[in-house]
C-alpha cells in the first residue's frame, strides 16, 4: 500500500462534481493545471478553505496556454473571479473551465459570454462595451470611426427595443444564431 497524496476530501470532490460539468478525473486534472500555473502559491493538498481563499494572480493566469492568445483573457479572469480582480481561486478556475467545457449547455455559455462583453457590469452591452470588445478583437487596428460604424451596425441589427444597448435577451437572440458560437466558446483541459 502506497501513501497516496489526497488533494481533496471526498466531500469536496462530490461538491465540485455537483457544481460543474466535470468528472472527478476532470476536477483533479483541472487542479493540476491550476497548481502548475503557480506552484509556489498553490499547495499539493487543499485543506478546508484553501480552494476558495488561495488566489493565483491574474498575471500568472493569463499565461495559461488556453488563455494566453485569447484577447479577452483579462476580462475572462475578471468575470470568473469572485471579487472581480482577475485573481482566481481554485473554485473560480474550476467555474471558468466548467463554463467553457464542451459539456456546458448553450445557455450557460451565453450567460458568461454576455458577462464578458459587459465590461462596465451594468447588465447591458452598450456602445462603450462593444467598442472595448472591438479594440480587443482587432488589436486596435481599426480607427475610432470604423469601430463606431461596426457598433452602429450591430445595434441596428440587434437592438430590438431601440434603446441603444443590448439586453441579455437581445444578446442571447443574436448569439444563438451564430453557428460557431459553441465551438469557439470552449477550453479543453
Amino acid at each position: 500500500m502506497g501513501n497516496k497524496l489526497v488533494t481533496f476530501t471526498e466531500e469536496q470532490l462530490e461538491k465540485y462534481q455537483d457544481c460543474t460539468y466535470f468528472t472527478r478525473k476532470d476536477i483533479l486534472r483541472a487542479f493540476k493545471r491550476y497548481r502548475d500555473v503557480n506552484p509556489e502559491v498553490v499547495p499539493k493538498q487543499m485543506t478546508d478553505k484553501e480552494p476558495y481563499t488561495i488566489r493565483v494572480p491574474l498575471e500568472s493566469m493569463e499565461k495559461l496556454p488556453e488563455l494566453h492568445e485569447n484577447p479577452f483573457r483579462k476580462r475572462i479572469c475578471e468575470v470568473f473571479s469572485r471579487n472581480g480582480s482577475g485573481n482566481l481561486t481554485f473554485e473560480d478556475f474550476l467555474d471558468l473551465l466548467s463554463a467553457f467545457s464542451e459539456n456546458a449547455p448553450r445557455d450557460v455559455k451565453v450567460f458568461y459570454a454576455f458577462k464578458i462583453y459587459d465590461f462596465d457590469n451594468d447588465d447591458y452591452i452598450g456602445s462603450s462595451d462593444l467598442e472595448q470588445a472591438l479594440k480587443l478583437i482587432t488589436k486596435q487596428e481599426l480607427t475610432q470611426e470604423e469601430r463606431q460604424q461596426i457598433a452602429e451596425k450591430v445595434f441596428e441589427e440587434s437592438d430590438v427595443d431601440g434603446d441603444g444597448k443590448l439586453s441579455f435577451m437581445e444578446f442571447e437572440h443574436v448569439i444563438t444564431r451564430a453557428p460557431d458560437f459553441i465551438s469557439t466558446f470552449h477550453i479543453r483541459i
